[in-house]
């Protein structure tokens, strides 16, 4: 065939396939989310996710150490608190006592060159698993949980958080966490806003990573996108960039790779991607089950993400691929 233009001709040049790759994945796109619990001895498996263990917060120290060498540095700490500590208020998220506060005192006390940051949601200390506290009807009350999020905000930042992150949904809560971090005196703590966190199926194993799963589903469609709507996601991306964010995430990440795109090209702040527990344990079942390989698999759902536009990734797999990168 006469062919003026062969593309394959720089495919099969090894020796410059870096020099061409667009895209790259580095150790510092990866955020490792870890889950804290107060009623665990050393690390405890998580069944429904595979290599991915509740830590004590002893254990936790000596981890952060190994992740560090392996060239990690950002986490996202979650809690798993015991039944008793759940109310319909979720209360405990306001002790300055409960876990994650604690643990980012001892991380910050030892390793001073971590970010950590900090999942502003009341869904861990629900007895109900709602993102909020209900009103006589049942429903989420955006405003009372608004005002929940904040104080949660504040003993964030006074237990060393650097970044807080909201998660929950509720209208016009980046803007009050803003003025409340302000008025505290923590005009340096970012906001990573879950802008566009969608109404999703795949966050099954996190519920039961941070025990909030319930007999009966829970329907959150009240306050999460419903995932058939990319306009109102970037309505929400908008109205979080107006509010004072200082970061965009979209919730889950590889389902969403338009809404991603879409935010990397119309927003100036960046944007980040949670590759959520879902994702990462499908690609696992997968390759448990010998249908796909794991790790090449996990690299290239990352890199996905990464060419989409998202500038930073949380991912569960995130100590597997920078022990590869």
């Amino acid at each position: 065939m006469k062919l003026s233009r062969r593309p394959r001709r720089i495919r099969e040049l090894n020796a410059i396939k870096q020099m061409v790759q667009e895209f790259t994945l580095r150790k510092e796109d990866l955020i490792l989310p870890v889950f804290i619990s107060d009623h665990c001895n050393g690390r405890e498996k998580i069944e429904s996710m595979p290599e991915v263990y509740r830590w004590s917060i002893d254990s936790l120290l000596e981890q952060i150490g190994k992740w560090q060498a392996m060239g990690l540095n950002s986490f996202a700490l979650f809690p798993c608190v015991e039944s008793q500590k759940k109310c319909p208020y979720g209360k405990e998220a306001l002790n300055p006592e409960s876990v994650c506060y604690l643990a980012a005192k001892e991380i910050k006390a030892h390793f001073q060159d971590t970010i950590l940051i900090a999942d502003l949601a009341l869904d861990p200390f629900t007895d109900h698993g709602h993102d909020g506290i209900l009103d006589s009807a049942g429903k989420v009350d955006n405003d009372q949980t608004v005002d929940a999020l904040c104080k949660s905000a504040v003993i964030a930042a006074e237990s060393g958080f650097d970044i807080v992150a909201p998660s929950d949904m509720m209208d016009g809560r980046v803007g009050e966490i803003r003025r409340s971090l302000d008025a505290a005196g923590f005009e340096k703590i970012a906001i990573l806003a879950y802008s566009a966190k969608f109404c999703s199926s795949y966050y099954g194993p996190f519920r039961d990573a941070i025990s909030s799963g319930q007999k009966t589903p829970i329907d959150k469609s009240g306050y999460q996108l419903n995932p058939a709507n990319f306009r109102e996601a970037m309505l929400e991306l908008e109205l979080d960039e107006q509010e004072g964010a200082d970061i965009l995430m979209v919730k889950p990440a590889e389902p969403y790779l338009d809404v991603i795109k879409s935010a990397k090209e119309n927003f100036s702040l960046p944007v980040a991607g949670y590759q959520v527990s879902g994702e990462y344990s499908r690609i696992w079942a997968a390759s448990k089950m010998g249908w796909l390989d794991l790790d090449q698999c996990a690299m290239e759902s990352l890199l996905c993400i990464k060419r989409a536009g998202a500038d930073m990734i949380l991912t569960y797999f995130a100590e597997r691929i920078a022990s590869k990168l």
